[in-house]
Order: C-alpha cells, then sequence, then structure tokens
C-alpha cells in the first residue's frame, strides 16, 4: 500500500499505537519487533481491543480485513510519519542536546501553550519510534509542534531531522553523555551538530544561547535568533538559586520551581523562544513560574524535617558535575546519594574517579556512591561510603537518625535511584 493511502487510512484513526496496553478505540496499531518481542503476535489482539487497523509485517498475521501487510512496519511508520508532518505543514520546532532536553522541552511547551495549539513530545520518546509517533499525534488544529530528539550515536539527528523535518531548532548542550556511542566528547559535538547541519542546508533558523561558545562557533553561518547577555536579541539575567531559579525578562522577575543553576540556560531557552513567537512577556512569565517538574527530574521533597533534592531521572558526568556545584551552594546539613553513570564506554573508570574526587572536594557532609562502578573507584574519606548495590545501601545505611538535613539523590536511570525514598 502506497503511504498516500495508508494516511487516508490514518486520518480516519484516531492516532497511532504500538502497545496493545495501551490501545484505545480506533487507533492504528503498528506490530513493531524488536530483539525480544515480535509486535506481530499481537496484531490480532489489537483489534479485538478496538484498534481500527493493524499494520504487520509477516503474512502469516495478515488474517483480518484490518490487517494491513507492509515490508517493514518500523519502516512505514517513520514514512508515514513524515508525510503527515507535510501534510498539516505546522510549524515543527526541535531541540537535542547532552543535558536538559526534556525539562527545556516542557518549559517551551509551557510558554508557547500560552498563546497556540501545541503538541509536545510525551515523556522522553525522542527516538526513531518516538519522534513518529509524535509527529502523528499532531492534527490540524496543532499550530506548533516540539519535537524532542535523543541520540547516542552518529547520524541518529540527521536521521530524526529527516523524519520530522524541523522549521526551528535548539541544542541545549554539549556534555559528556552517551560516550561510549559517540566515541568521546569531540564525538558528541559532531552527533549533536547534525541538527545544524539540517537546518544551516535547509536555511532554517536556530535558536542559539550567546554564552554557549560551542553554539555561537557553529552557527556563525546560520539563520539565527539570539538570546543571553544584554548584546542580544532577547536579555535574559540569572538573578539567584537558592533553591529556585530566578532570573529577569523585560521589567519582569521570574521566579521558577526549578532547582539548581544549571536549570537556567533552560528557562533562558523558553523565554527566547516564546519572546520569537511573539508571547507577551507577562504570559512568558505566568508559564515559567507555574511549571513544576516532576518524573524524578529536579523535584524538591519534603520529608518530615529533611528536604530531599530527587534528580534521578538520569545523570551522566556534565549534569553529575552541574548538580554537585549546585547542591554544595544549599544550606544545611549536607548528604549527596550518587549513583552509577551509564553509556561511558572506556571512559567510565576516568569520569567516575573525577566525580568521586570533585565530591569529596566540595562542601559536602556525607557523600554515599551506589553502583559497580562507583565501587571500584578509590575513596580516602571518612565523609565518603561506597556499596555495590542498592540492595546493599538499605541493609547498611539507616536514616531514621537524620534530621533538618538536605539530602540529593541523583543516578543514571538504570539505577532507579528513587527506589530509595521508600
Amino acid at each position: 500500500m502506497k503511504i498516500e493511502a495508508l494516511h487516508r487510512l490514518f486520518l480516519k484513526c484516531h492516532s497511532a499505537c504500538t502497545d496493545t496496553r495501551k490501545i484505545e478505540k480506533d487507533v492504528m496499531f503498528f506490530a513493531l519487533k524488536g530483539a525480544h518481542f515480535n509486535g506481530n503476535v499481537y496484531a490480532k489482539k489489537a483489534i479485538e481491543l478496538g484498534a481500527k487497523y493493524a499494520l504487520v509485517d509477516d503474512p502469516e498475521y495478515n488474517t483480518s480485513s484490518k490487517t494491513i501487510l507492509v515490508d517493514n512496519v518500523l519502516e512505514t511508520l517513520q514514512k508515514l510519519a513524515t508525510f503527515h508532518r507535510q501534510y498539516l505543514k505546522t510549524t515543527i520546532v526541535a531541540l537535542t542536546g547532552s543535558n536538559g532536553k526534556t525539562t527545556t522541552k516542557e518549559l517551551i511547551h509551557s510558554v508557547l501553550s500560552q498563546k497556540y495549539k501545541t503538541t509536545a513530545t510525551i515523556g522522553n520518546l525522542n527516538n526513531h519510534i518516538g519522534v513518529p509517533l509524535t509527529l502523528l499525534s499532531m492534527t490540524h488544529t496543532t499550530e506548533i509542534g516540539i519535537v524532542e530528539m535523543g541520540a547516542n550515536h552518529q547520524q541518529e539527528i540527521a536521521f530524526l531531522c529527516a523524519i520530522a523535518q524541523p522549521d526551528y531548532g535548539y541544542i541545549t548542550n554539549f556534555g559528556k553523555a552517551h560516550l561510549e556511542g559517540f566515541k568521546g566528547v569531540d564525538g558528541v559535538i559532531k552527533g549533536k551538530s547534525e541538527m545544524y547541519d539540517y537546518l544551516i542546508a535547509n536555511e532554517k533558523i536556530i535558536f542559539v544561547n550567546a554564552t554557549d561558545s560551542i553554539q555561537v562557533t557553529k552557527t556563525k553561518k546560520a539563520n539565527t535568533f539570539t538570546f543571553g547577555s544584554l548584546n542580544e536579541q532577547v536579555a535574559i539575567s540569572f538573578i539567584d538559586a537558592n533553591p529556585f531559579v530566578s532570573c529577569r525578562f523585560n521589567e519582569y522577575v521570574i521566579q521558577s520551581q526549578l532547582i539548581g543553576k544549571y536549570n537556567f540556560n533552560n528557562i533562558a531557552a523558553a523565554i527566547a523562544i516564546g519572546s520569537y513567537f511573539k508571547v507577551n512577556a507577562k504570559s512568558i512569565k505566568q508559564a515559567i513560574e507555574n511549571y513544576t517538574p516532576n518524573n524524578n527530574r529536579s523535584q524538591l521533597l519534603n520529608k518530615g524535617s529533611n528536604k530531599i533534592i530527587l534528580d534521578a531521572y538520569n545523570a551522566n558526568p556534565s549534569s553529575m558535575e552541574a548538580a554537585l556545584t549546585n547542591f554544595e551552594i544549599q544550606p544545611g546539613y549536607k548528604i549527596a546519594i550518587l549513583g552509577d553513570m551509564f553509556e561511558l564506554g572506556k571512559s567510565a573508570k576516568k569520569e567516575h574517579q573525577h566525580i568521586v574526587d570533585l565530591a569529596l572536594s566540595l562542601n559536602i557532609d556525607e557523600v554515599v556512591f551506589i553502583g559497580d562502578n562507583f565501587y571500584q573507584t578509590e575513596i580516602n574519606s571518612l565523609q565518603a561510603k561506597q556499596y555495590k548495590t542498592l540492595e546493599d545501601f538499605k541493609l547498611a545505611f539507616v536514616f531514621s537518625e537524620i534530621n533538618n538535613a538536605i539530602i540529593l539523590i541523583k543516578g543514571s536511570r538504570g539505577m532507579a535511584l528513587e527506589r530509595i525514598l521508600q
């Protein structure tokens, strides 16, 4: 079936779905295959649960008038998403970066929603499956689509840009993330800059944080909209981060609910992009101040007399360093509980040791390191403890005697350190 004909069928559907556990009536089900599952097996169940159509790529499961046989379900999903994006002609703002992507995306969404009908990536569905699903979630009422793009190797961002065909783009930063796949920091810069390559080649507009020298250098030949210092198109100045970030924009002081100075650039980007799209300053202030972080990202929780900074959604050397330096300036008795950082490849030993050395050099009263990588580091301090697993930590560490402390919890997603809250 040609994409044009498939798209006509899709327009009769409620949405796209790849998981029978999330089936809603009249969706189009895409039977994806993975290393440990075959979505074709679930096509019949999807239809029984209410799917209008189910796409399969195995003739054995093409058993109904509601099943559609294609050569490759994943490739069809991606091609349909691009066709739908072209059909709608919706303005697309794309963003990527090593740290802060999802928070920045949520802030941009909050700001632009003050004036426009917007659709944004849900959670962190930012890969070769998530980006197409985001595009297919947009309708003729969507005025601006905000598409988050993640990557852990070269050519991935280029591929996602080819699918989404963004009109605007922003890269939050270039840090020590996914070093194993990108083969080092230079590889990270090259890989993330594939968004710049697409936008420059297609004469689109790039939002640039003028305080980031890499962003400035990489976009010299681009159409840019800059923000940061007083000399840029949008001036935004940092005020404080104790514990929440506040900043000044036009005549307004904006008091966010985000912890850590590292979130200032995320807020500034949302302000700048809102300004570009003519959202008034008062509405921008309201959108930023009303945004509340969730999903274990920079959340401030009160537990009795203790305060907990829960930042356990993910971690890499850059974000870990930023979290620790911000944590040091917080008042009170400070305890940092840090979990392993994943996908660092050959750099893992060096980067974990760097974080250990940094944490012990800062004004932090106690530091706990959890995970196999941290367990192998050298620690010469009475203020620090090492545990190979979270289970070992649970057995040995007792919080019942701690009062009036502030506790940082941060680690990679695979560590699931939010379990410590229990």
